[in-house]
């Protein structure tokens, strides 16, 4: 049996999601940035959140555990707040402290919606350090 997938949204700080990207690369997931690309982009003081979206199970890759897509609204050293993805353990995703109201929860739903992508943000930004 598929477990539920959480409709919510959760706050994490840079370290803990340095910590989710780390685990991410240990179970080979597909959906992830490297860490020294966080370490060397995101805001070290900021906060940043996960939205589940989509139960992923890998069966090519029957090795790989079940896991949660997260959409993932980072915040970058230019200050603006980009939109990835992100695939958590359902555990993990479980044990990260539910702190945000109903309200504050649709707001960033929103902003992830609206935000460029970290494609985008990563092309734009390459392209003005070449002007």
């Amino acid at each position: 049996m598929t477990p539920t997938l959480p409709r919510t949204v959760r706050a994490v700080d840079t370290a803990h999601l340095l910590d989710l990207a780390q685990a991410a690369a240990m179970h080979g997931f597909s959906q992830r940035l490297p860490v020294d690309w966080l370490r060397e982009h995101l805001v070290a003081e900021a906060t940043h959140y996960l939205f589940p979206t989509l139960v992923q199970r890998l069966t090519h890759r029957p090795e790989v555990p079940l896991q949660w897509r997260c959409q993932q609204l980072l915040t970058v050293s230019t200050g603006e707040q980009i939109w990835g993805l992100r695939d958590v353990l359902p555990d993990t995703f479980d044990k990260i402290p539910e702190t945000l109201d109903t309200e504050f929860k649709e707001d960033i739903i929103n902003r992830i919606e609206q935000a460029v992508t970290v494609r985008e943000w990563m092309e734009r930004t390459a392209a003005d350090a070449c002007s």
